[in-house]
């Protein structure tokens, strides 16, 4: 051994007064008591965190943004109002297919007004045939006045089918043209609605991508709104842990608050994976050898403290 090596043992009665051994002594046995205190403090059946369904909600129009007074931190109604987009281009061509609609319905034909001197001379020239017919039982006209008098009553009965058919025509055409502006009036109006901005559902927003006067497209994202009420818990069991648990059952989630320590909430288990997973390196489980989990959500009534990547643990409720 070294000469300039000595071993000093902390039961040396030389340097060691039995304060200082009780001192050495404790922090030996420290790590080893805290250890154990941290293994029975930790009762949770598994570890996650909490989540939200979030939505992007994207512009579906272009142009100009002229009002945008939603904020970030702010609730929406499903159907509330969040915004417009420069809806000028859209109502003047509004204006135009609705003129042409007009000029077009104003260039429908009246058929039986225009069909009525035909009518008309029809019912005279049967009038004329039946006088005819009369006159000639009396011997007073001739087979051949009577044939011309029918000749002549089927050439304005042809004529009658002829422009009929042909005003009858017109206004098909018309018609035709006078549906498709109307279809393209309803994009138009289509087009009109998507510039009003309007939350398809309910939630909070959490992030606002654009800002009021900004140029938007079809595509563009506006803003991220997610259901901030009902938040949902995000877990990892092993397998031997999914024999005590299934769909509906209530649990208790401690929301891990910080300094704050921890909040308890009830739960509801909404969804069990049917595929395992490799553990995740943020999640903790109860067994740590476990290599293969299974993904579980808890339904959890937010009080407004719940914030998305809060971590927390899960305990069963024995039913």
């Amino acid at each position: 051994m070294s000469p300039f090596r000595k071993t000093i043992k902390p039961t040396d009665s030389v340097n060691c007064t039995p304060a200082i051994r009780r001192a050495l002594w404790f922090l030996l046995i420290s790590p080893l008591i805290l250890y154990s205190c941290r293994g029975s403090a930790d009762q949770h059946e598994a570890h996650g965190s909490f989540e939200a369904t979030e939505m992007i909600i994207s512009s579906e129009s272009s142009g100009r943004l002229i009002d945008f007074p939603v904020l970030e931190g702010e609730k929406l109604e499903a159907g509330q109002y969040f915004g417009t987009v420069d809806s000028t281009q859209a109502f003047l061509k509004k204006m135009q297919i609705q003129s042409a609609i007009l000029a077009l319905e104003s260039r429908r034909l009246d058929i039986p007004t225009q069909l009525a001197p035909l009518h008309q001379q029809i019912a005279t020239a049967r009038r004329e045939k039946e006088r005819f017919e009369n006159l000639l039982l009396a011997n007073a006209a001739t087979q051949k006045q009577v044939d011309d008098i029918n000749a002549q009553i089927a050439l304005l009965e042809t004529q009658l089918h002829a422009q009929s058919a042909s005003l009858g025509s017109t206004n098909m055409s018309l018609a035709r043209e006078v549906a498709s502006l109307k279809m393209q009036l309803e994009q138009t109006d289509d087009q009109l609605k998507k510039c009003l901005l309007v939350s398809p559902v309910s939630g909070t927003v959490l992030v606002k991508y654009a800002e009021q006067g900004e140029q938007v497209s079809p595509g563009k994202p506006l803003i991220k709104i997610a259901d901030m009420e009902t938040m949902v818990f995000r877990a990892y069991l092993t397998a031997d842990q999914l024999s005590r648990i299934s769909i509906g059952q209530r649990v208790t989630v401690h929301a891990d608050m910080g300094k704050s320590g921890t909040r308890a909430y009830p739960g509801q288990l909404s969804w069990i994976s049917e595929t395992s997973e490799f553990t995740p390196k943020t999640i903790q489980t109860r067994d740590e050898r476990a290599n293969l989990v299974y993904a579980i959500k808890v339904n959890v009534k937010n009080d407004g403290q719940l914030r998305i990547g809060l971590y927390g643990g899960l305990q069963f409720i024995e039913e």
